[in-house]
């Protein structure tokens, strides 16, 4: 990615994250002393819990701080540094970014998540930055309760020159799963990503379908799939845990992607996720273009969700 490029997404994800970085910054800016001693560390923690980031990760974060900084004179910009690095010790370990393995061909992705969390466009980005990199791809959209998804998939084949594997609505989605594995090997692709219905959680007979899915796949090839993504809404704040919970149940999910990190996010959400359940985040996305998904970087997201400009 150019440095402007970088630059843009920088500035994208630093509007995407105001709402969080504003709620620590103000409340930062509004204690009534700066020495971090028992009250103005319980302050902070109750800041970092009503930003989202969870009882769990604020609870060691401060008391990373009570053991190394107690009593410390600081600025409000160096309380902000202080968190941004704790929180950058809870997200590193997350950020993993997605590995192809070439002897897997194709390379099977299944994509998975609630309604609305943005799916299908973070497939079409992810399929145009496969292609971009020299990867031969076919897209399957096996979410075939809407026909807006199946043409959205359409329409980003057509855009990045990758086949899609579809068939009429309501057909059955384990059946396009099949077609398009088959497809995949006779075009010899390198990665197939596979679109799947926006599935409440707690809903048996969706994750129910979804397991189905998942069977067939594997009498294709038992290793498969490869990848089990989980595309998270970053607005919705807590309600992601039981999402990252429940799915991992039934698809195994081995990484994650936070999309919608541009204007009202819960961005500190993400860090209790990565907490809680040591699964990879291997993009963040902050808008509707193919540049605005990105692989995710723990120091940069840290300091943002502070309201801290990025290390040079």
């Amino acid at each position: 990615m150019s440095e402007s490029s970088k630059q843009g997404f920088w500035k994208r994800l630093t509007s995407g994250l105001a709402r969080s970085a504003s709620k620590l910054g103000d409340g930062i800016a509004n204690l009534t002393r700066k020495k971090l001693d028992t009250a103005t560390l319980e302050s902070l923690e109750d800041l970092l819990i009503e930003s989202d980031l969870g009882i769990e990760a604020s609870a060691k974060i401060i008391e990373s701080l009570r053991r190394t900084r107690h009593d410390a004179e600081l600025s409000a910009d160096e309380i902000k540094s202080l968190l941004a690095a704790e929180i950058e010790k809870t997200l590193a370990p997350a950020a993993r970014p997605l590995e192809i393995d070439p002897a897997r061909k194709p390379f099977v992705i299944l994509m998975v998540g609630v309604n609305g969390s943005g799916k299908t466009t973070t497939i079409g980005k992810l399929a145009a930055n496969f292609v971009r990199d020299g990867k031969k791809v076919v897209l399957a959209a096996a979410d075939t309760f809407r026909a807006a998804a199946i043409d959205q998939l359409g329409k980003w084949g057509e855009r990045i020159g990758a086949p899609v594997v579809s068939l009429p609505q309501g057909s059955d989605p384990a059946g396009v799963a099949f077609e398009a594995i088959e497809r995949a090997r006779a075009e010899n692709a390198d990665i197939l990503l596979i679109d799947t219905a926006g599935r409440l959680q707690n809903k048996a007979v969706l994750m129910d379908e979804l397991e189905k899915i998942l069977r067939v796949i594997r009498k294709l090839d038992p290793s498969a799939p490869h990848a089990s993504l989980l595309i998270l809404d970053a607005t919705v704040g807590q309600n992601a845990l039981s999402q990252v919970e429940a799915f991992a149940r039934t698809a195994g999910i081995t990484g994650l992607v936070m999309t919608k990190l541009d204007g009202t996010a819960k961005g500190g959400i993400l860090v209790a996720v990565a907490a809680k359940f040591a699964l990879p985040v291997h993009f963040i996305g902050v808008g509707e273009g193919v540049d605005d998904l990105q692989p995710f970087d723990a120091s940069g997201f840290s300091r943002a969700l502070v309201g801290l400009p990025p290390l040079e």
